[in-house]
């Protein structure tokens, strides 16, 4: 049974990732965040928009609870992008409310110990059944990962990145 401090601290955990990732945005405009800086095909966008995209994919598989749920990989095509369309400033704006979604979504569980089916995938045919509680940590996970390739990223562009920032 989940606690009050272990939702505040999953609160907690996912908005300092957040954070860390913020920061290898500082002062880059939208161009910038288009620019591959590495061999990968990773930008700074299109990390953003995958990130902002993953956290509202998983808070909506563990509101809904659909047992029939199978990803649809055809929307990948574009998840590593920031759309023409797109800004930095328009993203984090939307990142905001998501994360204000998790935090409520968290904070209203019953239980985090709750079992949530999870969408099937080519990889994955087999229904798999996460808590939610591991539902959130693998939004937090996936934070972090990208974070890390963010901060590579940056470097690259122009030497900042979480811990130091170039004025």
């Amino acid at each position: 049974m989940a606690t009050e401090q272990e939702r505040i601290d999953l609160i907690a955990a996912l908005a300092s990732q957040r954070e860390l990732f913020r920061i290898t945005l500082r002062g880059i405009d939208d161009e910038q965040a288009r620019l591959r800086t590495t061999a990968s095909e990773l930008t700074l966008g299109g990390l953003l928009h995958h990130l902002v995209n993953c956290e509202r994919h998983w808070v909506t598989v563990i509101e809904e609870r659909d047992e029939t749920a199978e990803l649809d990989i055809s929307t990948f095509d574009g998840e590593y992008v920031l759309a023409d369309e797109e800004t930095v400033a328009g993203l984090l704006a939307e990142w905001e409310t998501v994360a204000e979604a998790t935090a409520n979504l968290i904070r209203s569980e019953a239980s985090l110990d709750t079992s949530i089916p999870t969408p099937t995938t080519p990889w994955t045919p087999d229904r798999v059944w996460w808590t939610v509680r591991s539902t959130v940590l693998h939004i937090l996970r996936e934070i972090t990962h990208h974070s890390g390739h963010a901060d590579i990223i940056r470097e690259a562009l122009d030497g900042a990145n979480t811990t130091y920032q170039r004025v």
